[in-house]
């Protein structure tokens, strides 16, 4: 998993979603859609120096889970025992084997930038997810594959900025809904296809803003709020 790949996912994701090509760089991609997201940090190893990435940064210490492997194999982690004195000489004897594993990745492959990933496959500064495959920005996402930006969230696909949702498909921004198919800006919904701008409805098609429409003018507008989330 590189940059290049990374793009590639990104590419896909946009075409299914806004059926449009993908403007923008991965750094861009981050701050105009993963902005506010908890998602992996840089860090240092604190046994090499080597750059690597934590869900937390409030530890002071860390150490990646193959450098992790390494000593534990190597020569264990079992220290001397000493005579200690005060609570400051055990805390100082604690700090000689007190890091924190980051990257912690488990039955997966082409995982980069990333921490607590289970049993997935192309996965890219993402965090807690599992059973998934060409995830991009993400926490929490689980069975889901060619996601971006999202969290809490599982049976995905092709979707860009779900939150606390499941089954849904080809949408952008959809929040707390289930079954959301080729939607744009979703909160609180059930079973929506070619819906934007919608709260609270379940068992629509062609709604914006909970107002119905007929299918033509269901799509010049969807086109215009397209060019709008891609150029503002």
């Amino acid at each position: 998993m590189n940059d290049e790949m990374c793009l590639e996912i990104i590419d896909k994701i946009f075409l299914n979603v806004f059926n449009e090509k993908n403007p923008f760089s991965i750094d861009r991609t981050f701050e105009v859609f993963a902005f506010d997201m908890k998602l992996p940090k840089k860090v240092y190893d604190s046994t090499t120096g080597e750059e690597t990435w934590a869900d937390s940064i409030n530890p002071t210490q860390f150490i990646t889970m193959k450098n992790a492997e390494k000593i534990d194999i190597d020569r264990g982690w079992m220290l001397e025992t000493e005579e200690i004195n005060s609570l400051e000489e055990l805390l100082n004897t604690w700090k000689k084997v007190n890091y924190t594993t980051t990257e912690r990745v488990f039955d997966s492959i082409d995982v980069v930038k990333s921490d607590t990933v289970y049993r997935s496959e192309k996965v890219y500064q993402s965090t807690n997810c599992g059973d998934s495959k060409n995830l991009v920005f993400c926490d929490g996402c689980y069975d889901s594959e060619f996601v971006l930006a999202s969290s809490r969230s599982t049976n995905c696909s092709f979707c860009i900025r779900v939150d606390d949702s499941a089954n849904c498909s080809n949408s952008y921004n959809v929040v707390c809904s289930g079954k959301i198919s080729n939607s744009l800006f979703i909160q609180d919904c059930n079973n929506m296809h070619e819906c934007m701008f919608c709260s609270h409805l379940a068992n629509k098609k062609y709604c914006i803003s909970n107002m119905q429409f007929e299918r033509e003018k269901y799509f010049e507008i969807k086109r215009a709020i397209i060019s709008w989330i891609l150029n503002s």
